[in-house]
């Protein structure tokens, strides 16, 4: 069965969704000691975060990007998971999607969440024909997230480590048991019809007959 271009794919129980983070390991590290984020996170600036551990792994080297070195797997509530994709924007202006532009920075502009969907990755993270959730939090969204969404931090540099070390020495298979499980996640009716614009597709050549 072909993969939808656009859907959830993520770790997550009844109550909990988990996402992917990396940080310095002056954030990192306290954020998986104490299982909340220090006081030293920065509230009030956009975060991104990510269902897709291999699209984590694509953006942060494996966790050897400086300013990336810890990796962070954030479990946060579906309830406030699904508050976030209810009020969030897509990042980017659609035409045919959007009445106009200016209306669309309006809400971008109100917005207290948004959405970018970048292709997916393999283990070898080249991108995929499907597309994978960026999420990204500011203001109210950010700071509910950090001190009311979060159920546990847990690092998880060495399964990023170890994951890459298989690929590295082709042995796919065994770094793909070692994976997430990433299951579509069941998104209620209508969460994501405001954020899953179809790009129109380029036409095709005319040709002189």
């Amino acid at each position: 069965m072909e993969e939808p271009k656009y859907r959830i794919r993520a770790l997550h129980t009844p109550d909990t969704v988990t996402v992917y983070q990396a940080y310095t390991p002056g954030i990192g590290l306290p954020a998986a000691r104490e299982g909340r984020f220090p006081a030293t996170w920065k509230r009030d600036r956009m975060t991104w975060i990510k269902p897709s551990f291999l699209w984590m792994m694509y953006r942060c080297g494996w966790g050897a990007k400086e300013g990336q070195e810890t990796v962070l797997a954030v479990e946060i509530t579906r309830e406030g998971f699904e508050w976030a994709l209810r009020n969030a924007c897509l990042s980017h202006y659609v035409r045919g999607f959007h009445p106009d532009q200016a209306s669309w920075k309006r809400q971008l502009g109100q917005a207290p969440a948004r959405v970018q969907w970048d292709p997916e990755r393999d283990l070898h993270l080249r991108p995929l024909p499907y597309r994978s959730l960026q999420l990204g939090l500011s203001g109210e969204a950010s700071r509910r997230y950090a001190d009311e969404w979060t159920v546990s931090v847990t690092d998880v540099t060495p399964l990023a480590h170890d994951v890459h070390a298989l690929v590295r020495a082709g042995d796919l298979a065994a770094a793909g048991r070692l994976l997430p499980r990433e299951e579509p996640y069941p998104a209620p009716d209508g969460l994501l019809d405001h954020l899953r614009a179809q790009e129109p597709e380029p036409s095709p050549p005319v040709t002189a007959p």
